[in-house]
């Protein structure tokens, strides 16, 4: 169950995806599954391609797209949700949801 985002950013975030671009869209959200994750972070785009591309410079598999409607996605949970958001410079977001950056391993 999602929650906590305004119906704007999901046009915005859908309107990015359909153009081909990776589109990136924080919730909070619960699912018993995932006791110690209170958000997730959809990573979208209709191309999917384009999508596997982008996920592979983070370790993510392609097999791990959800083929949902018409924006598949990686859903992005507990550390590769952090260390994502904050390579992609989405503070905003992380601020917003309470995610705290990465501990640098320099």
């Amino acid at each position: 169950m999602a929650f906590g985002i305004k119906a704007h950013e999901l046009k915005a975030w859908k309107r990015k995806a359909a153009a081909g671009e990776v589109a990136l869209l924080t919730h909070y959200w619960y699912d018993p599954r995932f006791p110690d994750c209170d958000t997730v972070t959809k990573a979208s785009c209709r191309d999917v391609e384009t999508l596997a591309r982008w996920g592979r410079q983070y370790g993510l598999k392609a097999g791990w797209i959800h083929y949902r409607d018409d924006y598949p996605h990686f859903d992005l949970l507990g550390d590769y949700e952090a260390h994502i958001l904050s390579e992609e410079k989405q503070w905003t977001q992380m601020e917003r949801f309470g995610i705290q950056a990465p501990r640098s391993t320099k």
